[in-house]
């Protein structure tokens, strides 16, 4: 009874190591509980899609020691005659080289066509099956920020007409694209819809109803990130139906970052400059503002524009901002994406030191005052930007990771082989990840840096931030470890989370001689 069937993935950890978790694609009866394995025999199973007319299911699939936007191959099953669950015995639509990411299935809901994203162009544009034609061919990213992390993501859509909606970034901000697709040849009648037209600065997931009201989840540097509305017919500007924070700020008080191109070792590299920003005060004894460099996690992933309080705080401080896209980052094509095989550690912090010094020759930024913070991979990134070059005056590591043998020995099953790509296999590879490990490297460290850890941190261990601090301090650099209990891999708790913003902020103050009003106290050893 199709009516009480559901598709889905089911990962069965009935066998906890990462190694012996099943993945498969099953069918499951809402009445009675029973599942039927559709699809088996890979190591990984996303976006099982059901054709409009019932006959068919649509899925991804990969193995290890691919990431789904390394290789993916895209199957489909004739639910009425399929008597195998092997997923080779499925027809393959897209992927027989073994080399192209294939991501997001979606069944045309008039012509039943099957349409997908696909990097074999050398970014992620939109196919239909049985083309090697993209239907909108462009020299950019669809499937929104960072496709394959999470299941159910969706870049594109159809609206009741057929016609198709997607969005891509151009310039830091996210375009909606609507079309006329056929079951022939590329798009038709493309329209293009921006902030001009009341969207939002970034945006996806867009859905509609029959009224012609989308729906996604958007923000801007004032928004933070929620749910809206907007009419494609009447236009203006687009209605907040739920937000995920009551935080609202003054515009007086609000940085609103400007995307950079800078050249980089393999080219250019990108990111968002977000200049101080309070219309309460103004400095007139400076030429250029302190900058704080920011390294996002992933590494595979992206940076964003919406509101975030973590960058404002600063900004609205005095502190000029550079949120870095360094290479490896999704969002700028295949090319861009896939610097970081085999280079993490080396070409992320290539970046953000070449970001940096980009905009003290601008006169961005002071370079007798740069910095630098990030958390978890973000942190990998910033602690070999302190061990291993010598660009930045001070920094920050949250939760960094400071061993990269230990993170290759304990992971969930999905990121189980990622830095088989990042780095190299493991332990084949193993005097890699102990020369780009940053806590072998502590001899090098020069210059002052605050240690921000979790108690229960099972993914970097206290240990580690502990090695590194008595490090620093027998080379009797300015340093300080702060342990918080109760907390693991992320900060969770707000008290925390204030503090650690609200330490690091003092830390600086002390480190480059700036009056901090009302900072906190902060025990700085070797000061």
């Amino acid at each position: 009874d199709d009516a009480n069937t559901f598709y889905c993935v089911r990962e069965d950890h009935e066998k906890p190591a990462p190694k012996d978790v099943v993945n498969e694609i099953v069918s499951v009866n809402t009445k009675n509980g029973a599942m039927k394995i559709l699809a088996t025999g890979k190591d990984f199973y996303a976006a099982p899609r059901l054709s409009p007319d019932g006959k068919k299911l649509a899925y991804v699939n990969w193995n290890h020691p691919n990431m789904p936007w390394d290789a993916t191959e895209l199957r489909v099953i004739n639910l009425e005659d399929s008597d195998s669950s092997e997923t080779d015995q499925h027809s393959l639509i897209a992927g027989a080289d073994g080399d192209t990411s294939i991501l997001q299935p979606l069944w045309h809901p008039q012509t039943g066509d099957l349409y997908y994203i696909s990097d074999q162009s050398g970014f992620y544009n939109i196919y239909r099956a049985g083309t090697e034609e993209s239907v909108l061919p462009m020299n950019a990213d669809y499937g929104g920020s960072a496709p394959g992390w999470t299941l159910g993501q969706q870049g594109f859509s159809f609206l009741p007409d057929g016609r198709m909606a997607a969005q891509y970034r151009k310039d830091g901000k996210s375009v909606l694209i609507v079309a006329v697709v056929t079951s022939d040849g590329p798009a038709q009648e493309i329209v293009e819809y921006g902030m001009e037209d009341g969207l939002p600065m970034t945006f996806g997931g867009v859905i509609a109803s029959p009224s012609n009201d989308l729906y996604f989840i958007a923000g801007s540097p004032s928004t933070p990130i929620s749910v809206f509305k907007w009419n494609l017919d009447k236009k203006g500007p687009a209605e907040v139906l739920a937000c995920t924070s009551s935080l609202s700020f003054s515009q007086d008080v609000i940085s609103v970052p400007k995307q950079v191109e800078f050249p980089t070792t393999l080219g250019t590299a990108f990111g968002y400059y977000y200049p101080p920003k309070n219309n309460a005060f103004q400095c007139t004894t400076e030429k250029a503002p302190p900058l704080l460099v920011k390294a996002h996690g992933g590494p595979t992933a992206c940076t964003g524009t919406a509101f975030n309080a973590g960058i404002q705080y600063w900004t609205s401080r005095g502190f000029a901002v550079l949120d870095v896209d360094y290479g490896g980052s999704t969002g700028y094509g295949r090319d861009y994406r896939r610097r970081l095989r085999k280079s993490w550690g080396i070409v992320d912090i290539d970046d953000v030191c070449a970001g940096a010094k980009y905009l003290v020759d601008q006169n961005l930024a002071d370079g007798d005052r740069l910095c630098i913070d990030g958390g978890s991979a973000g942190g990998y990134t910033t602690l070999g930007a302190l061990a291993f070059r010598d660009v930045f005056k001070a920094g920050c590591s949250l939760y960094g990771i400071g061993d990269l043998t230990a993170l290759a020995g304990d992971t969930h099953k999905f990121e189980s082989r990622y830095l088989d790509g990042l780095v190299g296999p493991y332990p084949e590879d193993k005097a890699i990840y102990e020369e780009r490990s940053p806590i072998n490297s502590v001899e090098t460290l020069s210059c002052p840096i605050l240690i921000l850890q979790g108690a229960e941190d099972k993914v970097v261990p206290p240990n580690q931030a502990r090695m590194m601090h008595d490090a620093l301090l027998k080379k009797g650099i300015p340093t300080c470890l702060k342990i918080y209990e109760g907390e693991q891999h992320g900060f969770r708790m707000a008290e925390n989370i204030e503090d650690s913003l609200d330490s690091e902020l003092a830390f600086y103050g002390r480190v480059f001689g700036i009056d901090i009003p009302d900072a906190i106290g902060i025990e700085i050893d070797n000061m």
